[in-house]
Formats: C-alpha cells, structure tokens, sequence
C-alpha cells in the first residue's frame, strides 16, 4: 500500500482539470491538460507548480499585459474575508503567481496589482520576493499599502513576502530593519492569519538582531494598540527561538527570570533498552515565588559519534514558596492532583469526603511516597460549620431546581 503523497493530493489531473476550466475557452483546456499531464507525475512539489506556469503561459497571450486581463477574467471569487485564521486557498491556483512573478518581472506596474487579486485566492508569498529583489522601491511602497487593505489576506503578505528567511523562498535583499514599518503597522491586526506572520516574521530576526526584536516588542507594548492577551501570544510566538537558547533578555520579557531561586531533582532511568520507555522524573521547590518555563535537553548521539542537543518543553508553572491551600471539603484526586503539581505546602481544610477524598479519607495522596512531592495536611478545622455550609448549599439548589422544573411543567402543559 502506497503512503500519502502531499505533492499527489495538492496537484493531480483532477486539480489541473479544474484550473483549466476556469479558463473557458481563453485556453485549448484538452491539450493544456495532457502538456501539463505529460511530465506532472516526475516532478516534486515547488517544480509541478513552475511547470504548471510554463505551460500556461503557451496557451496565454505573448503579450503579459494582455495576458493578465485574461487570468484576472478567469479568477473564482475571493476565500471568505470574515474569516480570520488558516485559510489558505487551493494550492493549485500558486502556479498563477509563478507565472506573474516569471513573466512580469520587468513590468511592476501592472503585475504587483495582479499579485494583490492573486493573494487573496492563494498566497504568493514566494512570488512577491522576486520583485522586492528586482524593484525594492516600487514593491515596498505598494505593501505598505497593502498593510492597510481590507482584505486580510492582502495584509499578511506585506509581513510574510518580507520575511528574512521563507521556506522555499528566495532570499530578499532588504535589511532586517526595513520591514519594520510594515510590522508596525500590522501587529494590531485583529486576525490571527496576520499577527501569527508578523510573530514568526520577528522570530526569524531574533537570530541575527535579537534586541531588534525585544525594543520592537516593548515599543508595541508601550503603544498598547493592540489586545494585551493577543500581544501576550505574539510575543511568546516571536520568542520561541531565544528561549529554547536561554537568553536572557527574551525570558525577561515573558516575566521569567534568568536565574530563578529553585531546587532541582531530577531522575530518569538508568538504562533503557530500545523499544522501551525512559521515565523522567523531576522535583522542583522554590525559595521564593517563581514564575517557571521549565524544558530540558536531550543528547542524541549521531552515527559519527557526535552529539546534538535537543530542546524539549516540559511545563510551565508559577511555583509558590510555602503557600497555604485553605478549603471547605477534603480535595478530590483531580484537586490533590493539581495542589501537587502546583507544590502546594500545605493542605487546610474542614469536611472530610468519604466518598471521594483524596487527602486522608479515601485516598492519601497527600503523602504517597510514590510522588515527587508531599503535602503537609490540616484537616477538621471547623469540621462541622464546613459540613453543614456545604448541606445547606446544595439543598438550596436541589429546592430552587425543584421549583424550576414544576414551573417548567406548568408551562407545557398550559
């Protein structure tokens, strides 16, 4: 049995008949299929869409200008401009681009408007890097106002066709300080789509100017124009490179510090064979209150014997020193469980829960000795004033939902 081939599902005979048609009879749809059928199969993802502009561009007029009037005519509507996040379009309309980017790289007068019409059925993100190479002047200017477009599609592409480093893309010649502008005046978009370019956009920088990034972030912050949990997002989105690094001034930035106050025990097995599962155990305490992102590393050993180390997340925590959990009933399993993780201190609470508690009564997690962590535990403290609190609670609502469903049943059978 075959395994999946992205390159299969995204551009086949189905996917190349369906763009002919969108053409009518502006193209010899039969013979432009079989040319572009002919050598399809052979070829891997980024080249099936060159060959597929290629062959357009044979059953297209000559003349590029004309030639656009046609692909603009044969253009499906616009993706859906209400929505705001992961809607990328049809791959098979990406070789359009391609044919703009190949064929009308020395008339940006007319192709960078195509590329706005083309952007909103299906990024072209790679093709527009060809003309901030060619006419950096003339492209900047358009996508900076295409920074302020309508459409959101068109928005994102004036961070994304700017990005320093794009997957398959061409390198662009702009410095890292040049899109900044255009990021200035996206990072209060209110779609997702564009804030999630404009985060991954200042990541890439971080690995050359990282205190580019963190003064871009705290300026936005300073500026308060966008959401402040939106912000919270793009900045840990931004980050992620220079935190797997631990640097310094990028954990700050979170509202972590770099050298917290906290002891570490850590435990893992000590041989595992392969097939097996390692166990990771770690027991962290704090000295002080502390805001955590705790990862580790992993050292995999490459055929030559070198080692090359991984960077794996774990948890994010804030881990209190000697805090107090005060309560009215005996935790459940999911409580103690969360008290735990948290490093709780210590336990008070009144009524015991035999049904279900899980610090003394039906459990003791509180101190099972199979846990990284113990919990010194208060109980009985105004056991019965906590007891008959909690019986005159829930009787209340078992009379106020007693009456609801007789009224409800007045109702219908009026």
């Amino acid at each position: 049995m075959s395994g999946f081939s992205l390159k299969d599902q995204l551009f086949n005979e189905g996917k190349v008949r369906y763009l002919a048609g969108l053409f009518g009879d502006a193209i010899e749809e039969e013979r432009f299929i079989a040319e572009v059928m002919a050598k399809l199969p052979e070829l891997e993802l980024k080249a099936r869409i060159t060959h597929i502009s290629e062959v357009l561009a044979g059953h297209l007029p000559e003349d590029f200008g004309a030639a656009v009037e046609v692909m603009l005519a044969a253009l499906p509507a616009p993706l859906d401009p209400d929505l705001s996040d992961d809607d990328f379009g049809e791959f098979i309309h990406a070789p359009l681009g391609a044919f703009v980017a190949s064929r009308g790289l020395g008339q940006p007068n007319i192709a960078l408007p195509v590329l706005r019409e083309l952007t909103k059925r299906f990024t072209v993100e790679y093709d527009i890097r060809h003309f901030l190479n060619a006419h950096p002047e003339v492209t900047m200017a358009a996508l900076a106002e295409w920074a302020r477009d309508g459409n959101y599609h068109v928005r994102r592409l004036a961070s994304e066709g700017t990005r320093p480093v794009l997957p398959w893309g061409v390198k662009v010649g702009l410095s890292l300080e040049e899109p900044i502008g255009l990021l200035d005046r996206l990072y209060y978009d209110r779609t997702r789509f564009v804030t999630r370019s404009v985060a991954n956009h200042l990541n890439d920088i971080t690995k050359k100017d990282p205190d580019l990034v963190l003064r871009t972030l705290g300026r936005w912050r300073k500026e308060g124009k966008q959401v402040a949990a939106e912000l919270d997002w793009m900045e840990r989105h931004a980050l992620r490179t220079l935190v797997k690094k631990g640097h310094v001034g990028a954990l700050e930035r979170l509202g972590y510090r770099a050298s917290p106050e906290v002891l570490v025990e850590m435990r893992f097995s000590e041989t595992v064979e392969i097939g097996e599962v390692g166990v990771l155990e770690v027991s962290i305490e704090a000295v002080q209150d502390e805001r955590l992102m705790v990862d580790y590393v992993i050292e995999f050993v490459k055929a030559n014997g070198a080692r090359r180390a991984k960077v794996f997340k774990l948890k994010k925590l804030d881990l209190l020193k000697e805090a107090t959990l005060v309560v009215t009933i005996e935790p459940c399993i999911m409580c103690m469980g969360a008290a735990i993780n948290a490093r709780i201190s210590r336990l008070v609470f009144g009524a015991f829960d035999h049904k279900a508690g899980a610090a003394g009564s039906l459990y003791n997690l509180a101190a099972d000795s199979r846990l990284n962590h113990r919990i010194e535990v208060i109980s009985g403290i105004m056991e019965k004033e906590c007891s008959d609190l909690l019986q005159n609670f829930f009787r209340h609502r078992r009379e106020k939902n007693h009456v609801s469903d007789r009224r409800r049943n007045l109702i219908q059978a009026n």
